[in-house]
């Protein structure tokens, strides 16, 4: 086991800000940079959680926003106990995409179950682990709305005004929290920069 233990970095935002594909180039840069890197995801990087994110996305009967809050810090105890902690334990940067702060602003602002509450949750399932970095991918919701493809689950069959509310309570989280704030409606190259740029001034690679 590494005697150095590993970064965590997390992308958030909306659905169609990209954070799939940028979770992609970062982990590239970093590996390019001598790195060892884990790149996961949530829900559903674990066994336990692609039944879970059935139940969460899938499914399409309405589920009440508390069970679906505790379904999401189901799912993301899971992923810190098999996934995120041995990786960092043994020396290997974590990037994922979506932690904590996706409850915060879906299930916390949007859903109105109170961010604080909802981070008090999470700090249970999550046993307080803190991400290193979060860099939270910002975009209007004309942009977000524009770059769906394909069908839509759940969450996201919702539309525009509970997307909306969603994008408002990242922003208001990402403030307050002091999260770094990337422009998403730009190139994807001027992104992963920016993207870069964020993680070099929180963690050093």
């Amino acid at each position: 086991m590494s005697a150095t233990r590993g970064s965590f970095v997390v992308l958030e935002g909306c659905d169609g800000c990209g954070k799939t594909t940028q979770v992609s180039a970062l982990v590239a840069r970093l590996e390019a940079d001598g790195h060892r890197v884990v790149a996961t995801f949530e829900p559903g990087a674990t066994e336990l959680g692609r039944s879970l994110r059935r139940l969460l996305l899938d499914d399409d009967g309405p589920v009440d926003p508390w069970a679906e809050a505790l379904l999401m810090a189901a799912d993301r105890a899971q992923h810190v106990a098999t996934v995120v902690e041995p990786a960092l334990a043994a020396g290997t940067w974590v990037v994922s995409d979506r932690f904590v702060g996706s409850s915060l602003a879906y299930q916390g602002g949007a859903r109105g179950l109170g961010v604080d509450a909802v981070a008090d949750l999470n700090r249970f399932a999550t046993r307080g682990l803190e991400p290193d970095v979060v860099v939270y991918l910002a975009a209007p919701v004309a942009v977000l709305a524009g770059r769906r493809r394909g069908p839509a689950d759940r969450i996201e069959a919702e539309g525009d005004a509970f997307l909306a509310s969603v994008v408002a309570a990242y922003d208001a989280i990402a403030a307050d929290r002091g999260w770094a704030v990337v422009d998403a409606a730009v190139t994807t190259a001027e992104v992963a920069d920016a993207v870069w740029a964020a993680v070099v001034a929180a963690v050093t690679p």
